[in-house]
């Protein structure tokens, strides 16, 4: 009888937004990370700042962000390979011609302790966008498609670098 009573109470929990989530431990014991500034080697003009903001979100979520004083730290490069038409294809029965882009990102990230490095990893994503009607439609789905790989590398980059 005692499920009867949790059951709408853990619903309750869940439709509040509050949810279970598991403590971040860094490889070497850090429970509280600083996201150093991420250098840009990449024709994006905020793929940097994309980079860094994405890891620091996910160390937030965790409860694991930590200001520039901590002890352990992330930090790193990022770069992009171009965006390049993946395909063309025409559809019917306008016979518009809809392009579907390509587009990589690469990061490079380090993470240290007291000034000396405990691991090191590279991550790539890559993923695609379709053109949209004009310029400005398609760059704004560059940019969306490039913030979705930076969240998904800031991701991987926690888990290669978890305990």
């Amino acid at each position: 009888m005692g499920w009867l009573h949790a059951a709408p109470a853990a619903l309750a929990l869940c439709a509040c937004g509050y949810s279970f989530t598991q403590r971040y431990v860094a490889k070497g014991g850090a429970e509280r990370v600083h996201v150093r500034a991420f250098e840009n080697l990449s024709t994006e003009p905020a793929l940097g700042a994309a980079i860094t903001s994405a890891l620091r979100s996910e160390l937030s979520r965790r409860g694991a962000d930590a200001g520039e004083g901590a002890a352990t730290a992330i930090e790193g490069e990022v770069r992009s390979v171009e965006p390049a038409p993946a395909s063309l294809r025409t559809v019917a029965p306008t016979t518009a011609e809809v392009a579907t882009w390509h587009i990589a990102v690469e990061v490079r990230a380090r993470l240290v302790q007291g000034g000396a490095k405990l691991s090191e990893l590279t991550v790539r994503r890559e993923g695609g966008f379709l053109a949209g009607a004009d310029p400005l439609e398609t760059e704004g789905r560059r940019a969306l498609a490039l913030r979705r790989l930076a969240e998904e590398a800031a991701r991987e980059v926690l888990r290669g670098f978890e305990r």
